[in-house]
């Protein structure tokens, strides 16, 4: 259990939040969201005691221990991968080291056996004897192979480091488990391994996450940093979403229509109290909604960029073949013999080895030379990239966001241009900003500005979530999904990808393509039942 009581956070001579009093309690998941830059990994640091808080305590009770998911990927690379996890409880790590030195001592002592025989019990009392079975079970869980068990950390590539550490805060029981950004780096099957992991977890859980379908699965509550306040709502990020969304109208509305829209959030509380997700926590949401008044209804003060792709014409019967394309870099085949034939109104998600469908993509538009093979689009077609790396777009330029976007601007008024930049939530001064030392957020939305201008029929897209925060990713999803004509794409948030696409092609290690012409969510299903 946490309690939190006043804390208010003034960084850099900016309030980020104040007086926030919460109590966070054992069984229940907690999801923090917030705009970037509003202080979600900064209130966690506050939690974990890492940040001291400018008012107000932070109260855990004696004897509760909290685990972390630590950042730093370089910290232990002089240390073995299952001696690290086990460094999740640094009491039992010391216990092992100091008695395993005690029984390594050739001139072993009266006094060297009373002290083993106190470690001993200690040992037993934290279950030492499975710490290893334990640890090792942990990263087994996510994806790191056996024989890996026993490298220093240093030979690790970075998705692997980060997987370790994830292992570490989740190792031994921890009453207080801190999580920020918990499923980076992991691929499809660790996320599932994680949520099945979280959901049984007895303890108190806080997340810090940009993955709706995470944040869906596990949380029983929802704390929202906004208005420079920090509060506590119940219910999953989808019930804190469109509930925002309806109490926002509600506001909106005054007194016209008042009765209907109180009537309409009436039946939408009741409506999300019936429904049943997988999470083991959702009996436990649904007696909390069921008690949900109208008062306790979140609204949001946070702006969505307004994104919309309108193609210039509509695309005709051929659309785009791809026929016996190979492609190796560096001496790794990437792409081998791959061939597809997509057809008017397909959504695509490439998933697998995502360096070959960067490369993929890249041939596609004619940025490299493949191998073997050709591609040809329709006649009709016009095409609109989102490249996985932006910065040839930005790196060295001198030119300020205005300037910038004047270059795909068919209109050159300074009010249209802002208008548009507005939309995005460029605004002010801001306009004027030197586009070399924006945030990867902030090029982002200028890429998908370009991108809204080009009026192409046809979107390829390489991870357009990459940077965003939860309002971008959802005004990006709406905007794919409401798209007339095709998408190629690749991305790794779960929900984007679910609700977007209509068939999945999926690119293996060795370069070979599998195609399924399903959803998302049915993939998922037939990969299972493949094992």
């Amino acid at each position: 259990m946490i309690t939190v009581s006043n804390v208010s956070l003034n960084f850099g001579g900016q309030k980020l939040f104040s007086g926030a009093d919460l109590k966070f309690l054992p069984g229940n998941c907690y999801g923090i969201i917030g705009a970037n830059g509003a202080g979600k990994s900064t209130f966690l640091r506050i939690l974990s005691g890492e940040l001291e808080p400018t008012t107000g305590t932070v109260t855990i009770p004696a004897g509760e221990r909290m685990s972390t998911l630590k950042q730093d990927q370089f910290q232990y690379d002089a240390y073995p991968v299952l001696d690290t996890v086990i460094m999740g409880n640094q009491h039992l790590y010391d216990v092992m080291k100091e008695k395993d030195a005690l029984y390594m001592k050739p001139d072993f002592s009266d006094a060297d056996g009373e002290r083993a025989a106190e470690l001993e019990g200690e040992f037993a009392e934290m279950d030492g004897w499975n710490a290893e079975s334990d640890a090792a079970a942990l990263l087994t869980g996510l994806g790191i192979p056996v024989e890996d068990h026993t490298l220093p950390m240093g030979e690790l590539n970075g998705g692997d480091k980060f997987k370790v550490l994830l292992a570490q805060a989740l190792f031994g029981h921890p009453d207080i488990l801190l999580l920020d950004e918990p499923t980076n780096n992991l691929d499809n099957r660790s996320v599932d391994w994680l949520e099945d992991f979280l959901m049984d977890f007895p303890g108190t859980l806080i997340v810090v996450s940009h993955d709706r379908w995470f944040l869906n699965n596990i949380c029983t509550h929802i704390v929202d940093i906004d208005y420079n306040q920090v509060k506590l709502y119940v219910g999953n990020y989808d019930f804190w979403y469109e509930s925002s969304k309806m109490m926002q109208s509600l506001m909106n509305d005054q007194k016209k229509r008042r009765e209907d829209k109180i009537n309409e959030l009436k039946a939408f509380i009741q409506r999300f109290s019936a429904n049943k997700s997988k999470a083991k926590q959702a009996t436990s949401r649904r007696k909390l909604l069921q008690e949900l008044t109208l008062e306790q209804m979140p609204a949001s003060s946070r702006r969505y960029p307004w994104v919309q792709f309108t193609p210039e014409r509509e695309a005709g019967k051929d659309i785009l073949a791809v026929n016996g394309i190979s492609y190796s870099f560096d001496g790794v085949q990437l792409l081998k013999d791959v061939s597809f034939i997509l057809t008017k109104g397909e959504k695509v998600a490439v998933v697998g080895n995502e360096q070959a469908a960067t490369a993929l993509f890249r041939i596609l538009m004619e940025e490299i030379e493949p191998d073997a093979g050709s591609f040809k689009f329709g006649v009709t077609i016009s095409t609109s990239y989102f490249p996985h790396d932006n910065s040839r777009f930005f790196d060295g330029s001198e030119l300020n966001m205005m300037e910038w976007f004047s270059q795909y601007s068919p209109e050159q008024l300074e009010t249209y241009m802002r208008t548009f930049l507005g939309r995005m939530l460029f605004s002010g001064d801001d306009v004027y900003k030197p586009v070399a030392v924006l945030s990867g957020g902030e090029k982002v939305r200028l890429m998908l500005s370009r991108m809204m201008l080009s009026g192409g029929n046809f979107l390829i897209l390489d991870q357009p979530t990459n940077h965003l925060d939860l309002e971008s990713i959802t005004a990006v999803n709406n905007a794919l999904i409401a798209f007339p004509g095709n998408v190629l794409f690749t991305c790794h948030d779960h929900q984007f990808v679910s609700t977007v696409a209509n068939r999945i092609l999926e690119i293996h290690d060795d370069g070979t393509l599998s195609d399924y012409y399903c959803n998302y969510e049915d993939y998922l299903e037939k990969k299972k039942a493949e094992k």
